[in-house]
């Protein structure tokens, strides 16, 4: 396992996303919340110290949502980093709610949007939000259905001053394109790995005008991926498959941003690590076989 004292993300490299310049390799808050992503952590003191220990060892890109928990995440980063320094820019999204039982729901009508907004901003402390993504929910998975609507409401919030920059989440190349007739978009955030590999051409596309592309579920999932050659690979390098995975994702394109969770301080320094991890022209040769 790539395992140092002080990761040195910086060698992943940075990225500037509108007008913020973060490191490529930041952190994903969903997994403060309890089980399920639902509910309180089992343990909140935990939770605090995972988002000090990774503004500590250099992460300036924290990914978030009001959703989580709901309300969770935002109140521990809110507890755990506020006054926020002033390189840390905080990714939060909007579109779905959480009922009693913890299902995931649409929730983008123009009225929820600004109180999903405002409510980021409440819980987080901030006077304006500096990304909000627009997660498209019509389903669990990318489903073509109009956004214009919706991201309009973002880009009035914009021209507000609430929300200085606008993503999108869950969505297809087509609804992209519809996003970008709205108003400027900085970043995507789909579902994208080694296997998962049906937005290759969208992350050269996005790369070519300067968009990142932010993956979620790394190595798979909630079930994360079980491959032979993944794990041959990370034997041999020394590392553990999600090191790999996540070098292999920095190597794949300069435009894309990485958000691993986790609710642990040595998990989260493993993940971190991966900037050490330099893969050849042959391991990623090799790598493709996963995807095959």
């Amino acid at each position: 396992m790539i395992s140092i004292d002080t990761p040195k993300i910086e060698r992943a490299g940075t990225f500037t996303l509108g007008d913020r310049v973060i490191r490529r390799l930041g952190y994903g808050a969903m997994q403060l919340a309890g089980p399920h992503v639902f509910g309180p952590p089992r343990d909140r003191a935990a939770a605090v110290a995972v988002l000090r220990e990774a503004v500590a060892l250099g992460v300036t890109h924290i990914d978030t949502s009001d959703f989580y928990g709901p309300h969770v995440t935002n109140e521990i980063i809110r507890e755990a980093l506020h006054p926020y320094a002033d390189d840390l820019t905080i990714v939060t999204k909007v579109g779905a709610r959480r009922d009693e039982e913890g299902a995931w729901l649409p929730f983008f009508a123009p009225d929820e949007l600004r109180s999903a907004v405002h409510d980021n901003l409440k819980r987080l402390g901030l006077e304006a939000l500096d990304v909000v993504n627009f997660r498209a929910m019509f389903a669990l998975t990318p489903t073509e259905g109009s956004i214009a609507e919706p991201v309009g409401v973002l880009a009035d919030l914009k021209r507000e001053g609430l929300v200085r920059h606008i993503g999108v989440s869950n969505v297809t190349a087509a609804q992209i394109a519809e996003a970008r007739g709205v108003t400027e978009i900085v970043c995507v955030q789909n579902m994208y790995n080694l296997v998962h590999r049906e937005d290759d051409a969208l992350v050269d596309d996005l790369a070519k005008d300067g968009v990142a592309y932010v993956p979620f579920f790394p190595l798979g999932g909630f079930s994360p991926l079980q491959s032979s050659a993944l794990s041959a690979v990370a034997v041999r390098l020394g590392a553990t498959p999600m090191q790999v995975a996540l070098a292999w994702l920095l190597r794949r394109s300069p435009n894309i941003l990485l958000i691993p969770g986790t609710s642990s301080v040595a998990h989260l320094r493993e993940n971190l690590a991966a900037a050490e991890l330099d893969l050849s022209d042959a391991v990623m040769s090799e790598l493709e076989t996963v995807a095959a």
